[in-house]
């Protein structure tokens, strides 16, 4: 077992680092300020060949793996973006990126992974439903055959930069629950255009993550031609799963950015504030010690989400650790961040020292894109054999 990093990681790092600090903690706080999507940071990260870092080499990409991506989306983040950049590559890279190279046919791959690596379309992911969040498989929209294609009628909820998005990863029943033997059975994915009649959709006000907006999505009898099949029609929920899981890796790696920049903001503060005897309050364990657990906490989550990354790549077995990494990582960016504003006292709750707005964006991945309770169920039963417990 090796922990050390090749050099082609390395600069990896540092690239995703450059471009990190040139969009710093002042171009995001603006950016959150005007609920504006990061449009030039992100061509910089696909100029910069981040973006296509895990995707194969014959349509732009870097051809290395999801240990890689984790290193680039934990330099962003650490670097000013916090943990909104996680889903940016969640998005892109993941939603449209895994899903179409692992499953796309070879037509749709030579299409849409060049113009994806390259910055020139953006993608998101239509899953959640209202009554279908935690449990996917309670999911209603419904791709009627209709000829050599379907028409797709449904809604969706809480799906992320839907309007800049020019491709649409829509995931629907294919055939209705009670003409399939088991719940996974009869779900297909299909990649479709944002721009399309029939899709409409509009904006969710939110607390946080501001510089990407998420949407309610409707489908009103929209038409999918045969070719948007992505992978196999009525089989597509292990495929779903591959993309799901990944979407972890790179949701963890935001998250431990996101930590390790909270922490370094906080301890900077505290380490110059002088209140009593003339002493920075960063000299007494009330204040140290809380930074120093969340640190630890957070450094065992970049561990584990490594290790789940690289057993990907590896092709092996990853579930349990992405599960793992991701649960402790946002219990230690919400740690980090509340803990950071707290040294800061009133000043933490201020716009002027940012972490107020990596305390509000880290917040959503308590619950999303898994919650911490279905994370903990998930390792109950896989890792520790207990029964199900919902």
């Amino acid at each position: 077992m090796d922990f050390a990093i090749t050099e082609e990681q390395r600069m990896i790092k540092e690239t995703a680092r450059r471009v990190g600090e040139k969009y710093g903690l002042d171009y995001w706080r603006a950016l959150d300020a005007e609920k504006a999507y990061p449009a030039a940071c992100w061509q910089e990260i696909c100029d910069a060949g981040l973006c296509g870092i895990a995707l194969p080499t014959e349509y732009g990409g870097a051809g290395l793996g999801m240990l890689e991506m984790a290193m680039v989306v934990e330099q962003l983040a650490e670097a000013g973006a916090g943990s909104t950049v996680g889903q940016l590559f969640m998005v892109n890279p993941i939603f449209g990126g895994v899903a179409v190279s692992r499953f796309g046919s070879p037509a749709m791959k030579a299409d849409f992974l060049p113009k994806l690596i390259s910055g020139e379309i953006t993608c998101c992911m239509a899953l959640t439903e209202p009554d279908a969040g935690t449990n996917s498989l309670e999911l209603r929209t419904f791709a009627r055959a209709d000829g050599n294609g379907w028409r797709l009628n449904g809604r969706k909820i809480w799906i992320t930069a839907v309007p800049q998005a020019k491709k649409m990863l829509v995931v629907a029943r294919t055939k209705r629950s009670d003409e399939v033997r088991r719940r996974t059975e009869g779900i297909s994915l299909f990649l479709i255009d944002v721009d399309r009649a029939g899709v409409d959709h509009t904006a969710i006000d939110k607390v946080g993550t501001n510089t990407l907006p998420s949407s309610s999505v409707f489908f009103d009898d929209v038409r999918v031609e045969g070719e948007e099949l992505v992978g196999t029609l009525d089989n597509g929920w292990y495929e779903l799963l591959d993309v799901l899981n990944t979407e972890r890796i790179v949701t963890t790696a935001g998250l431990v950015g996101t930590s390790r920049l909270a922490i370094k903001l906080g301890v900077a503060y505290a380490n110059e504030r002088k209140v009593f005897a003339n002493r920075p309050v960063g000299s007494y364990q009330g204040i140290q010690f809380p930074f120093a657990q969340t640190h630890a906490l957070n450094e065992a989550a970049a561990l584990l989400n490594y290790k789940a990354a690289a057993s990907f790549d590896a092709g092996q077995p990853y579930g349990s650790e992405a599960n793992q990494a991701k649960l402790l990582a946002a219990q230690a960016a919400s740690a980090a961040t509340e803990r950071s504003m707290q040294a800061m006292g009133g000043m933490g709750f201020s716009k002027e020292f940012h972490v107020e707005r990596l305390w509000r964006d880290a917040r959503l991945f308590r619950f999303a894109p898994v919650s911490e309770e279905m994370a903990l169920n998930f390792i109950a039963m896989h890792d520790l054999g207990m029964p199900r417990s919902y």
